[in-house]
């Protein structure tokens, strides 16, 4: 696993989720390397073709990273709800549309679910993140964390569906809660944590 060790000045998030970069860079704080995003290299995002998030992560990692010639990271992720069918998925952000419109999702999601018969508000946040390197190398890691569906959203932080979702074990929505507790437990954070073991290990604790 030597060759997969990160240790490179330089690092490319591959994503124009203005939300996602913050988290992404949060994480990446105590390498102490110069975190740049898609944005500052003004690309076009690629087409997520892939069948899974772990495909779509790849395939944005493996983009931006030949487009610069620096290693990429990216994150795909999104939320499934068991009332749904798992739901919208790898199609999270696609039905915010393109203006990226999540508070019309989430009306979408909860009229969906008002239909269903005895639902059970299960729901799950997955996030798989793609290391790549220029030479094509990558690494890929997913994390997941389960919790329920609350209506009406609550919550200013955070982004995304964040205000419908209760992780387990707790009272709050993702959007309520301190960003930097919601870095520690999210399913970034613990997708973050395979990659840091696998990639970063002068991160580890």
């Amino acid at each position: 696993m030597k060759q997969n060790v990160f240790n490179h000045k330089k690092i490319v998030i591959a994503s124009h989720n203005k939300g996602k970069v913050i988290e992404i860079k949060d994480l990446l704080k105590p390498l102490k390397i110069n975190v740049l995003s898609a944005i500052d290299f003004d690309l076009k995002e690629p087409i997520e073709n892939g069948l899974s998030f772990e495909e779509n992560a790849l395939i944005k990692s493996s983009y931006v990273s030949k487009k610069t010639g620096i290693p990429s990271l990216s994150d795909d992720s999104g939320i499934c709800f068991s009332d749904l069918d798992n739901e919208p998925g790898i199609y999270s952000a696609r039905w915010a549309g393109e203006n990226k419109d999540f508070k019309s999702a989430m009306h979408k999601i909860n009229e969906l679910i008002k239909k269903i018969k005895n639902p059970s508000y299960s729901c799950f946040f997955v996030c798989a993140l793609s290391l790549c390197w220029p030479d094509g190398n990558n690494v890929t890691v997913s994390g997941q964390i389960k919790g329920k569906f609350s209506w009406p959203p609550k919550g200013k932080n955070g982004f995304g569906y964040d205000p419908i979702f209760i992780p387990l074990k707790y009272n709050q929505t993702f959007a309520e809660m301190n960003p930097k507790f919601k870095h520690s437990i999210s399913h970034r954070a613990l997708a973050f944590k395979k990659l840091i073991s696998l990639c970063f290990p002068s991160l580890e604790n």
